[in-house]
């Protein structure tokens, strides 16, 4: 009854728009198409009959027929496969464990190889774990046991039952004594039993937080893990990092060095670091930030390697108070993340949006636990907050030998305290926290000292560990002067090169050079009139250069190059000042050329320009008498003769020094050599050594046409 209005509004209602016609055989309104599938998955397991009831198609399994067997023709069918020699596995874990130790190198794909059998095995292992692999548990114990007699470290039964029973007492003990205890962080607790701790000291070990670091790092495809630039490595979360490592390998880990402006920069840390992970210098701050590019670019990179997945998510981890919720506010310009100079403040895990494929999450801080970490560590790093600390001023002689004294003395402004104690009792009475009968407020003053000391008012820092390699046993300064001096003498064997270039191209240059120039006999005279002027000096001075040259021709090189740049240096000197005489001298004819103008009318001078032209603009029309015009037409006409033989004298030198004077260095650099070797009894080969300086000198002679003594 009304099946169809039903049916139609019942398509109506779920969105049903198909064709009555087009639907699955036997599905119905009260069957669908999945439960019609269902139903026939029962009917295709028996076989198939004709009219005569013969089984023409046997059920599934029951076919009592083998099908022909075909192999595919490919020869990889009867050959080796992925087979590999024994010298090119060795280079290629070599080459593999080069590349897994390299940490700015990332793995993007794993190839198809037996990765079990080119892993080193760890050695470390002790072997009684392993005892199983070398023999079953049922040979040693039980019905079927081959071995008669048990290897135990005991010669007897009484032996084994005393040992048995101190091993009992000495863990109930432990069992009773555990509420009282701090974490051990699973170090042997047998020779040596824990120091009993405050409550407080245990704070960021709560499974609370345990479970939110794991969130983070579950979710997280890159993991940066923020430390303290003060002490790296006493808030590096080892514990973890072996975690990330064996438990997610295919996770990135970076190590981000925060409050970087707290330590000096000779502070290699970053160096040091960066042999194990990528490390980056960061000071977290919005308006004045330090490394935030360098840590967005490297995001970015990491996204562009994971091109595959839609997003990246980058998380945050590390001891309490280290910055980490200041890193992401940095990187988003703005404040999104709850801060607060106190530890504890992160509560819960936070996703950020940092860009369309990059995302940031911050993480409360952990703190793991280990034995080797004292009361006064765990304060010093930050991890507790000061005001639960019950006494704080037993931590003051702790800080003080982390300090250097010149800066407490300039942070405090005390000087000549001789122990803690006297240096609580001298702050107490210079900051007034006294309290009755003016004893010194020590809990007060110390929890001052101790947050001073851990928001970077009181500068310290961990120097970080010497590097033995670079230095190979010497010193920092010895290192450099070596290295200098390898530099100094690669330096040296070059230009000695050059010279000896020099020195052949000479030799086979000049020795046609007599035949030209016989015949000039006034070039002759005038190198010889230039060059042996001061022969006196030159001689007195030559009798003590052979033993110098000798024993250091290059430090005689360089001095004779000084001789001659001083020289030159005088001879612009010399020039520079004759034109500034005649500058002033043009300067008093024109103040007295105009002194009669200026009673009679208006003189206008302009300043003189740096072509030494002088412009002057008088007018006449305003002069009222014709004799102190006359007078001044004669002078400016005297005056502007003057400045045109002068520019005439200036065009004349500069085309005489334009000129070529190849002639002339030719004929006086072949009189100069000859003259040299005569005159003060020099052998050939002291010519051709002092011979490259002399010939810049023969040239800047000849151009500047000046007499230089040597």
């Amino acid at each position: 009854m009304a099946t169809g209005k039903t049916e139609k509004a019942r398509r109506q209602r779920q969105g049903d728009l198909r064709d009555g016609n087009l639907r699955v055989k036997g599905e119905n309104f009260y069957r669908d198409a999945k439960k019609v599938k269902h139903l026939n998955m029962y009917k295709t397991g028996g076989p198939v009959r004709n009219a005569k009831g013969d089984i023409v198609k046997a059920a599934y399994l029951q076919d009592t027929k083998i099908p022909t067997a075909r192999v595919d023709p490919n020869k990889r069918w009867f050959g080796n496969t992925r087979v590999i020699a024994q010298d090119a596995l060795t280079h290629f874990r070599e080459a593999m464990s080069d590349k897994q130790h390299d940490t700015y190198s990332v793995l993007l794909k794993r190839n198809k190889l037996p990765m079990s059998l080119l892993d080193e095995k760890d050695t470390t292992e002790s072997p009684s774990a392993k005892i199983l692999e070398t023999q079953s548990y049922s040979d040693a114990f039980g019905p079927k046991a081959q071995r008669k007699k048990t290897n135990v470290a005991v010669s007897s039964l009484e032996e084994l039952a005393s040992m048995t029973a101190k091993d009992n007492e000495a863990f109930e003990e432990k069992q009773t004594l555990a509420p009282t205890l701090g974490l051990m962080g699973g170090v042997d607790t047998d020779e040596f039993s824990a120091e009993a701790k405050e409550y407080i000291f245990s704070k960021g070990q709560s499974k609370r937080i345990w479970n939110e670091l794991y969130k983070v790092i579950d979710s997280s495809d890159v993991v940066i893990h923020v430390l303290d630039a003060r002490d790296p490595l006493g808030t590096r979360c080892k514990s973890v990092e072996e975690y990330i490592k064996k438990e997610c390998p295919h996770k990135h880990l970076i190590y981000v060095l925060n409050k970087c402006d707290l330590v000096p920069t000779w502070a290699a840390w970053v160096k040091h670091l960066s042999k194990d992970y990528p490390t980056l210098a960061f000071h977290a701050s919005i308006t004045n930030s330090f490394g935030k590019g360098s840590l967005i670019q490297l995001l970015r990179q990491f996204s562009v390697l994971h091109k595959d997945r839609k997003q990246i998510s980058v998380g945050f981890i590390g001891y309490p108070n280290t910055g980490k919720s200041s890193i992401i506010n940095t990187l988003r310009r703005k404040k999104v993340c709850q801060v607060a100079p106190i530890p504890g403040e992160t509560k819960v895990w936070q996703y950020i949006t940092l860009m369309k494929r990059i995302f940031l999450i911050d993480c409360p801080g952990i703190v793991p636990p280990s034995a080797k970490d004292s009361e006064a560590d765990l304060l010093f790093r930050g991890v507790v907050r000061i005001e639960h600390v019950s006494y704080p001023a037993q931590y003051i002689p702790d800080l003080l030998a982390k300090c250097q004294r010149k800066h407490l003395e300039r942070t405090y402004e005390l000087s000549g305290w001789k122990n803690a104690d006297e240096f609580i009792e001298m702050l107490a009475r210079k900051t007034g926290k006294l309290l009755r009968g003016a004893e010194p407020d020590e809990t007060g003053v110390a929890r001052q000292v101790i947050q001073d000391f851990n928001r970077g008012k009181i500068p310290w820092f961990v120097p970080p560990p010497e590097d033995t390699e670079e230095r190979s046993g010497e010193d920092k300064k010895a290192h450099y002067k070596r290295k200098r001096a390898e530099r100094e003498a690669a330096a040296l064997a070059a230009e000695q090169e050059e010279y000896n270039k020099e020195v052949e191209e000479l030799e086979s240059g000049d020795e046609d050079a007599p035949a030209e120039h016989e015949g000039d006999e006034n070039e002759r005279k005038f190198s010889n009139t230039d060059f042996l002027v001061h022969q006196q000096e030159f001689s007195s001075k030559h009798k003590e250069l052979p033993m110098q040259d000798q024993q250091h021709p290059d430090q005689q090189q360089q001095q004779q190059q000084l001789r001659l740049l001083n020289l030159l240096r005088q001879q612009q000197q010399q020039m520079q000042q004759q034109q500034q005489q005649q500058e002033q001298q043009q300067q008093q004819h024109l103040q007295q050329g105009l002194a009669h103008g200026q009673t009679a009318g208006q003189v206008t001078q302009n300043k003189l320009p740096l072509d030494g032209t002088v412009n002057q603009q008088v007018s006449l029309s305003m002069m009222s008498s014709p004799q102190t015009q006359s007078r001044a037409l004669q002078h400016l006409n005297a005056l502007q003769q003057q400045q045109q033989q002068q520019q005439q004298q200036q065009q004349q030198q500069q085309q005489q020094q334009q000129q070529p004077h190849q002639q002339n260095y030719n004929l006086i650099s072949l009189q100069f050599k000859i003259s040299y070797c005569n005159n003060y009894n020099s052998s050939k080969k002291d010519v051709l050594r002092t011979w490259p300086i002399l010939k810049v000198l023969v040239y800047k002679a000849i151009s500047l046409r000046t007499k230089i003594s040597v």
